[in-house]
């Protein structure tokens, strides 16, 4: 009798706290909603210039979003187009990359997509955008002309443009339509048993994309599966779990919300039977993999489904929904973390974390331990770990410096004139530049004056200084000299060092103008040390089987 008046007691004590809690909070909330709003009437009635209401307030909201989370962002109705681009993967335009080229200050046509307007026009890599509709484009930047070249369905505008190959001034009309990068944009065969697929976005119908390109490869006899989604960065979560139902039975759970609200938690599960539960799988992944990438690898890895290859994913274990706001605007908004399978929530970093919204990178040594289906031992925090680690090869300095920070704009000058003298070239599987060919480029590199910093040369005056400092610069001088000596910027010597590095790039990016997005992908898989990885791992059945049952203690 005593202790069930003590519960009781507890039970109406703890009532009274938690009722002065929500009592405290909705004060709070309408306290600083009033304060905020007398500040703003006395700003706008004293202020000693005429406010933007807009700006101002936009300002307000997004300094208070600032202090939650990334994800959670407010979209006035002029920006509500970028929101829903992002969640569908779609918006109207010509259907091409430009790029800012260094030497001429003016944007440039990149890439045109295939099958979309700028391609069927007759736009063309390298042409350099003089106007659009009569605009002067001369100086413009690349956000300033996108900007332009983009608007709604239908809609014809006047793009003109310089041809460097002919030097001539050229007009073409472009009548805009949707774009949507294709979710695959390639698989085929590698080899005469292991498929290949690869998902760049989770767009919506991307696992309709998917299921037809597995469909398709299963009927060239693939016996095996690589599910390429390195730099896959996420979209619908809803796809993500049709894409783990093409290899998981049905009933299966995939992913589970959980957030605030109750009503808003849901577990999804698998509701149609499997394309297929047992073909080998092995899923690639990396630092560029995450959201629904990562439900879809971290949910084949729980399931003991698919063996995971590359490097650690991005770790975004939140879940956002779009909120409507007066006025026509949106709020992206995190409602929810997710958890897969075995239990974990594989976000990375704690948000708002303590007072002043301070975030936190969740270190190794806090994450806890769960478990798959077959009793492997598995992590959450910090996305998902590979079962397999293979790390890329590292981009060269004077690689990046050739293809993204050269003013010269040399490599891009000898793509245009190599495509402007060959009308055709071989099939993108095979084709690669030849070492006379390579060595023109080299001697065009070598004769453009083109400098680059050496990643060397600044750790050396970093601890040339750092010696000095602390007083052992004048024992170690010669020792630094000769050092210095040895790494004396010699571009020739770091062309034919890093030649099959740059080769390989500017291979792909001539490939791309004759055979797009499809054959720039097809062409550098013959030198992709992963997907190597990956497919030697399918081919050996027995070192395939144990990476997916538990280790022996």
């Amino acid at each position: 009798m005593k202790r069930t008046i003590f519960l009781a007691v507890c039970v109406f004590v703890a009532g009274q706290l938690f009722a002065q809690s929500d009592k405290d909070h909705r004060f709070k909330v309408v306290k600083n909603l009033e304060v905020f709003n007398t500040i703003y009437k006395h700003l706008d009635l004293l202020y000693v210039d005429t406010l933007d209401a807009d700006e101002v307030v936009g300002t307000a909201i997004n300094a208070m979003l600032s202090s939650l989370d990334p994800y959670t962002e407010y979209y006035p109705e002029e920006n509500t187009s970028d929101l829903k681009e992002m969640f569908t993967g779609k918006f109207a335009g010509i259907g091409s990359l430009v790029r800012f080229n260094h030497k001429l200050k003016n944007v440039v046509i990149e890439e045109p997509y295939e099958n979309m307007p700028a391609a069927e026009a007759g736009l063309r890599r390298g042409d350099i955008i003089l106007s659009i509709n009569d605009s002067s484009m001369a100086g413009k930047d690349v956000a300033y002309v996108s900007s332009r070249l983009r608007g709604d369905a239908g809609t014809t505008i006047k793009v003109k443009v310089k041809r460097p190959a002919t030097g001539k001034t050229i007009q073409f009309k472009v009548t805009r339509r949707t774009v949507q990068n294709p979710p695959v944009p390639f698989y085929g065969m590698q080899g005469s048993e292991t498929g290949y697929i690869q998902l760049n976005s989770f767009n919506e119908n991307c696992s309709k994309d998917v299921r037809r390109a597995f469909i398709e490869l299963k009927n060239q006899g693939m016996k095996s599966l690589v599910l390429d989604l390195r730099g896959n960065g996420g979209g619908s979560e809803m796809e993500a779990v049709r894409l783990v139902n093409m290899f998981v039975p049905k009933g299966k759970l995939v992913v589970s919300n959980r957030g605030k609200q109750k009503r808003a938690n849901h577990d999804y599960l698998t509701t149609v039977e499997p394309l297929d539960s047992v073909m080998p799988l092995v899923v690639l992944v990396n630092g560029g993999s995450a959201s629904s990438s990562e439900i879809v690898s971290g949910a084949l890895q729980d399931l003991d489904r698919a063996v995971i290859l590359g490097t650690r994913t991005y770790g975004k274990g939140l879940v956002q929904m779009p909120v409507d706001l007066p006025y026509n605007g949106l709020l992206k908004l995190t409602t929810n973390k997710y958890y897969i399978p075995s239990g974990r929530c594989i976000q990375a970093v704690n948000y708002n974390r303590g007072r002043g919204g301070k975030s936190e990178q969740i270190p190794d040594s806090l994450t806890n331990i769960f478990y798959t289906a077959n009793g492997r031992e598995v992590r959450d925090g910090g996305g998902i770990t590979p079962d397999v680690v293979i790390r890329p090869d590292s981009l060269a300095n004077i690689t990046y410096y050739l293809s993204v920070l050269d003013t010269t704009e040399v490599m891009h000058d000898y793509i245009l004139d190599y495509v402007n003298t060959h009308p055709k070239i071989a099939p993108a599987a095979t084709f690669d530049l030849t070492d006379a060919e390579y060595e023109q480029f080299k001697q065009r590199v070598l004769a453009s004056n083109f400098t680059y910093d050496r990643e060397s040369e600044k750790y050396l005056k970093d601890l040339i200084k750092l010696a000095q400092f602390e007083g052992y610069y004048e024992d170690a001088k010669e020792e630094f000299e000769n050092l210095k000596r040895k790494l004396n910027h010699n571009v020739e010597k770091d062309l034919d060092f890093n030649k099959e590095q740059i080769k390989q790039m500017l291979t792909a990016d001539i490939v791309s103008d004759y055979y797009f997005q499809r054959g720039t992908i097809e062409n550098s898989l013959r030198h992709d040390k992963q997907l190597k990885e990956a497919i030697r791992l399918l081919q050996t059945p027995d070192e395939y089987g144990k990476l997916l049952m538990p280790e022996k203690k």
